[in-house]
């Protein structure tokens, strides 16, 4: 049976549209609903609890446009959340953290896998707590690049300025060797050419993004919830902050896709 209702996708700004651009390439008959919290971006600074409160308000107001899947497309939110998150809501909810991981086990070849993120995904231990589980034997090396959001919220993913960051940054992963990294934050596949400048050309950088949307499939093919329309689905984003800045800088992860973007203000409690 077909169930043409849209899925739910939320981050703290445009980052988790890596994460959408994956799922219209692996489920194009899926109508999308996003919703970036541009007014409260970053989350990466702010306390765990402070971040779980816009969480579940987002996927509460998700449930109003009657989503029958949520993805929480920031990985500071699936660190500090996702449990939150999934216990607020009666449909099923996908992060981004686990995906990635399987990935980089998948992937590495000297067991040594970099991390980067916000300070509040490296400093929660949700990557580290899932590689003791799956995978023991990687050593993993995190490090947080916290205004590397900053750049790619302002469309700044050449300058001098970021490429002097990027080294600072990631020099204690080239120290560590590794050759793996998880790019643990939905913005930073934006700044994938400055990193690879740094980390250079043997070093794989993952995204979680293909890997959440084959989950997002997986779950939706199980319960019976993929839509089989023919014709071509409609899309609705959504910014508490200016709605035509996301809409202008939405369009360069997406391109026409993002036609425009409705304003949802959202309180601090």
């Amino acid at each position: 049976m077909s169930d043409p209702r849209p899925i739910g996708v939320f981050d703290s700004g445009l980052g988790g549209l890596t994460v959408v651009r994956a799922i219209m390439d692996d489920l194009p008959a899926e109508p999308i609903a996003y919703v970036g919290d541009t007014a409260r971006f970053p989350y990466g600074p702010r306390p765990a609890e402070e971040i779980r409160r816009f969480a579940v308000q987002i996927a509460q107001y998700l449930l109003t446009l009657d989503v029958k899947l949520i993805v929480v497309a920031c990985n500071s939110a699936t660190s500090a959340a996702l449990d939150q998150v999934t216990a607020a809501v009666p449909v099923p909810v996908v992060g981004v953290i686990e995906p990635a991981v399987r990935a980089a086990v998948r992937a590495t070849r000297n067991r040594r896998v970099g991390l980067i993120g916000t300070e509040v995904t490296v400093s929660s231990g949700a990557y580290q707590r899932s590689f003791a589980e799956s995978a023991p034997d990687v050593e993993m090396t995190a490090r947080p690049c916290p205004r590397f959001v900053e750049f790619v919220e302002r469309g700044d993913t050449t300058s001098v300025e970021l490429l002097d960051e990027a080294h600072r940054y990631l020099a204690p992963l080239q120290d560590a060797a590794v050759d793996t990294m998880i790019l643990g934050c939905t913005h930073y596949p934006l700044l994938r050419g400055a990193i690879r400048h740094v980390m250079g050309p043997d070093v794989l950088l993952l995204s979680s993004a293909d890997e959440t949307a084959a989950d997002v499939y997986d779950i939706l093919a199980a319960k019976g919830l993929l839509s089989e329309a023919v014709e071509r689905p409609v899309h609705r984003f959504a910014s508490s902050g200016d709605p035509e800045r996301f809409a202008a800088l939405g369009r360069r992860f997406l391109g026409p896709e993002v036609a425009g973007a409705l304003h949802v203000p959202f309180d601090e409690a």
